[in-house]
């Protein structure tokens, strides 16, 4: 069952599909939530093919200023379907590209993705959280890379992203056990930008922050989203560079006239998306 905090916009679902829903809780916010309940929204091809899908398709949509992904109380994602891959062979996976399409899509959307994590986010499902521009959790939401017990590794970025947030020592203990750590850790150790004490203000609380997002400029905000990505590739020096060449073009943009022109006049800023 859906948390109550998920009263929809729209009601009607903006795309069918068979393992993910879409849909808009509020004007301007994409909602995709996993699911495969049965599965504990266990990650497969199939599902990403949707997720794609559906992420282009709200990326491309004028209308939209964010998405907020999600999957159930009981797991966000509890891993990958470990049957789709258990008798791959090394010549499959990797004349297949096997799992590249899970991480593929995910970095070239340009509004900000927004993860509210539930429950169990392992293997892939804790990949996917990370891959989102802010992650939320509830306290009892549970991240792990626990690959180490099938006999291989992360294979959708978990030992790269997982390693960046959390540092190298925490990300091998987690990466080498298979061990798990809890959504208030995750808060506590820069994975989380917020935790909360249950599943429904979790989803709430994304899908608010996901509309403060939508009503900026969406010129200003895709920028904002590209500079701080780059401070995770470059040195602080080219970052800073990269910055205020950035900051220089908006001075080309109407959304920068009409923002500095609103604040002097002290009105309230209408926003032409351009």
């Amino acid at each position: 069952m859906l948390p109550r905090a998920r009263r929809l916009y729209s009601s009607t679902a903006l795309s069918t599909y068979e393992n993910i829903l879409v849909t808009a809780p509020k004007p301007g916010v994409g909602l995709i939530t996993l699911n495969r309940p049965r599965a504990l929204n266990a990650l497969s091809t199939s599902l990403f093919r949707e997720l794609n899908d559906a992420l282009r398709q709200l990326d491309d949509d004028k209308t939209t200023g964010a998405i907020v992904l999600t999957g159930n109380e009981k797991a966000f994602a509890a891993g990958a379907d470990i049957r789709e891959m258990q008798d791959l062979t090394f010549s499959e996976a990797f004349n297949t590209n096997f799992i590249t399409s899970w991480s593929s899509t995910i970095p070239g959307v340009r509004i900000p993705l927004i993860a509210a994590v539930n429950g169990h986010a392992l293997g892939g499902g804790c990949e996917l959280a990370l891959m989102a521009d802010i992650l939320y959790c509830s306290a009892a939401a549970s991240f792990g890379q626990p690959e180490i017990k099938l006999g291989t590794i992360p294979g959708a970025g978990g030992s790269q992203r997982l390693a960046r947030a959390i540092g190298k020592s925490r990300a091998m203990e987690i990466i080498l056990t298979g061990k798990t750590f809890s959504g208030v850790e995750a808060a506590q150790w820069g994975v989380a930008a917020r935790v909360f004490e249950n599943s429904e203000m979790c989803v709430q609380a994304a899908i608010d922050t996901a509309e403060k997002i939508a009503v900026m400029s969406n010129v200003a905000v895709k920028a904002a989203k590209e500079a701080v990505n780059k401070s995770q590739d470059l040195p602080l020096r080219d970052g800073l560079e990269y910055e205020r060449k950035i900051f220089h073009s908006l001075f080309g943009s109407k959304d920068q006239k009409i923002g500095m022109t609103a604040f002097v006049q002290k009105k309230k800023p209408e926003w032409s998306n351009e």
